[in-house]
């Protein structure tokens, strides 16, 4: 079963993950949302059965995940990295399409125009697939442009 949960819940699962001596106070300063936000959304896990308090004296608590609080956070989190792989795949594919059409026209090098981590794609799959990056914008100029490579110059 996928269950929603929304991105301050699953942060302050992520913080309570790391911390179950956590106040509310530092809550709120870390995910910059107000103590009563947070108040709220920990009175929320807690109806869901995700988190569970315990008192340790008369003003401080004790937050745990609940085995369902932590089989959600992971569900989450597995998620996220199995969208993350999605993407990477998609990214890859275009990125040696796009590669091979370059060597079947002839380009023996490219210049790429960009620093992020859909370039360092681009970056390696064209060391792959034999075209040298060029350290000047000559013949060949690629860039990234949304979840597209895009080449901008070509002779």
């Amino acid at each position: 079963m996928d269950t929603k949960i929304k991105p301050h819940e699953y942060a302050l699962l992520d913080e309570i993950a790391q911390d179950s001596m956590v106040t509310q106070a530092s809550l709120s300063r870390r995910l910059d949302i107000a103590v009563g936000s947070v108040n709220w959304y920990i009175k929320r896990l807690i109806g869901r059965g995700w988190v569970k308090a315990s008192h340790l004296d008369r003003t401080r608590l004790k937050y745990d995940l609940t085995p369902e609080g932590m089989r959600i956070f992971t569900q989450r989190a597995v998620s996220y990295a199995q969208d993350s792989l999605k993407v990477y795949g998609s990214l890859r594919e275009k990125a040696k399409a796009l590669a091979a059409d370059l060597k079947q026209k002839g380009f023996e090098s490219v210049y790429l125009n960009g620093d992020d981590e859909m370039m360092d794609i681009l970056r390696l799959t064209c060391m792959e697939a034999g075209l040298s990056i060029s350290d000047l914008p000559k013949d060949c100029v690629l860039e990234s442009d949304g979840r597209e490579y895009r080449v901008v110059k070509l002779k």
